[in-house]
């Protein structure tokens, strides 16, 4: 018998499902791989598991469910017991009020419009409501094929689960707006994977991850019925979208369209201006890995910019034309946000709205990023064009020598600005030797380089006229200590393969208080070793999951 059919199992989760409930579902319940038109989604069930086992949770994430903190662990008195919550979120089966289904959506990839693309390996579960009355959707992604698979088994494996259930709670407990991770298991399955697209396919240990965000509706889900012509499938997502997730905007209409794309447009702008903030890198912009909520979504091959170079990408399918690279991010998005003004325009018929939305984008990013850069270099407020060409010259400083780009911003503030004037140039960039990679690029040219930001950025500090603690406290606040660098994770990946999940959960623990030195983790905080530097997983990474 399969699992799913057993009876559903009591739960303190309260369901309340209005996307299944409110938008059309493809009359084909079957699960095989189709295109789905006149419909939002699919309804398919998770496929059982052999033999699941919980890697790690977040006690957070639960609470904010409704569960209790320990429910996974067993302490907590849930009516579902922990048992009950392992097999649940492994796919095996349902709790009482869910209704599962795969969501139909579209997307332009690396620049070119795909057509139907659809969850393949991410199943939802339904949407609780909290005791708060906040609704989340739970999805579990890589728990089995959908009728937008294609010709992929709809699985994960578990290094690539690892990196995602570790890194959305990473960036949620930096200040970066993300989904979330609920619960990370193995399944007790082999996955097949071509890891470097090489021909050398190998088995891995398969994984589900269950994450967790307000809406994971994007971009691409209302690009793929304007791509078909169909208006009114089209209006009934928007109305859907603006009633659950906008409902300050007021009832949907031609106005609040407008104002949903325009509050799009900014959310989407203050999320990258995160993104470039804690040097994170998506690696893959498509549309429809593009959240209208404004949160990260999808964490593929993703990176984190270890020794700064805007030019860098992590994704080997993207190292040709480097569409994605880190410095490009803030006008991919802004791309991105005009497909979907295409998409929406036969809700409005009016262009000109549409394109005031997509300059207060720039304006909005430019005004995050101007207050973000302020608040890294531990100034009282943005100046004007005198901090905007510190804030630019800075980036030229970051490539004279190969620099960790966390390390220097949070050495930055141990430099003694009052002394700008006085010290001579080793005394003046000492503080920050530990951000270099390799000393010995640090010859009289380039350190003469570097102290001259360093005169120049003194100088304005000690024109704010505040503090050196005030200034230390703003700059600690937001450059943060410690990151999900890619070697970390894989580091946690190589000993949860063996059974071992430990390095899993204290990764996490580490990553809660990013902003704060920690007692015995100083590791965590180091710059990347050598040997990570070429290493798969450390460095560059394949859409193969």
């Amino acid at each position: 018998m399969n699992a799913n059919t057993l009876p559903p199992a009591p739960s303190a989760l309260q369901f309340d499902n209005a996307f299944a409930r409110d938008l059309p579902a493809d009359p084909d319940t079957s699960n095989k791989r189709r295109q789905v038109s006149g419909s939002c989604y699919s309804r398919v069930l998770p496929t059982p598991v052999r033999k699941p086992n919980l890697v790690a949770y977040s006690p957070e994430v639960a609470s904010m469910l409704g569960l209790d903190a320990h429910a996974f662990s067993g302490r907590g008195g849930e009516p579902a017991s922990a048992e009950t919550l392992l097999q649940v979120f492994a796919g095996n089966r349902l709790l009482d009020g869910m209704d599962p289904y795969a969501c139909c959506y579209g997307g332009h990839q690396f620049g070119n419009w795909a057509g139907q693309l659809g969850d393949g390996r991410a199943i939802n579960l339904g949407e609780v409501v909290n005791p708060a009355g906040e609704r989340y959707a739970l999805q579990l992604k890589g728990a089995g094929p959908t009728p937008y698979s294609r010709t992929a088994d709809g699985l994960a494996v578990l290094r690539s689960s690892v990196r995602e259930f570790l890194c959305s709670e990473a960036m949620y407990h930096l200040g970066v707006p993300t989904t979330r991770a609920l619960s990370l298991v193995t399944t007790g399955e082999s996955v097949m994977r071509d890891m470097f697209y090489d021909g050398n396919a190998q088995y891995e240990p398969g994984a589900v991850v269950c994450r967790v965000a307000p809406t994971f509706t994007r971009f691409g889900s209302f690009e793929i019925h304007a791509a078909r012509g169909d208006v009114e499938v089209l209006r009934q997502l928007a109305d859907h979208t603006i009633n659950s997730d906008f409902p300050h905007l007021g009832a949907p209409a031609r106005d609040t369209y407008i104002a949903w794309f325009d509050e799009i447009c900014q959310s989407t702008a203050v999320m990258v201006a995160h993104w470039m903030r804690v040097g994170f890198v998506h690696g893959v912009m498509n549309t429809d890995n593009m959240s209208i909520a404004g949160l990260t979504i999808d964490y593929g091959p993703y990176g984190w910019l270890e020794n700064y170079d805007p030019d860098w990408t992590p994704n080997t399918t993207d190292a040709g034309g480097k569409r994605y690279r880190y410095g490009q991010q803030p006008q991919v998005a802004l791309w991105n946000l005009v497909q979907l003004a295409n998409a929406i325009y036969p809700l409005i018929e009016d262009a000109d709205p549409l394109r005031a939305a997509l300059e207060r984008y720039s304006v909005t990013y430019a005004a995050s990023h101007n207050h973000m850069m302020s608040e890294k270099l531990g100034l009282g407020s943005f100046s004007g064009e005198a901090d905007a060409e510190l804030f630019t010259e800075l980036e030229s400083v970051l490539t004279l020598a190969e620099t960790d780009m966390t390390l220097f911003f949070r050495l930055l503030a141990d430099v003694d600005t009052s002394a700008g004037g006085s010290a001579d140039d080793a005394q003046l960039c000492a503080p920050l030797q530990e951000a270099y990679y390799t000393p010995a690029e640090l010859n009289a040219d380039v350190l003469a380089g570097i102290t001259a930001w360093l005169r120049k950025y003194s100088a304005r500090v000690e024109q704010d006229g505040r503090p050196s603690a005030a200034r230390r406290a703003q700059m600690d606040a937001v450059n943060p200590i410690y990151v999900m660098r890619n070697y970390l994770a894989q580091l946690a990946i190589d000993k949860a393969e063996t059974g071992d999940y430990s390095l899993v959960n204290e990764t996490l623990d580490v990553m809660r208080n990013p902003y704060t030195l920690q007692a015995g983790k100083e590791v965590f905080a180091h710059k990347r070793p050598d040997w990570a530097r070429h290493r798969a997983g450390c460095s560059m990474l394949s859409c193969s999951s």
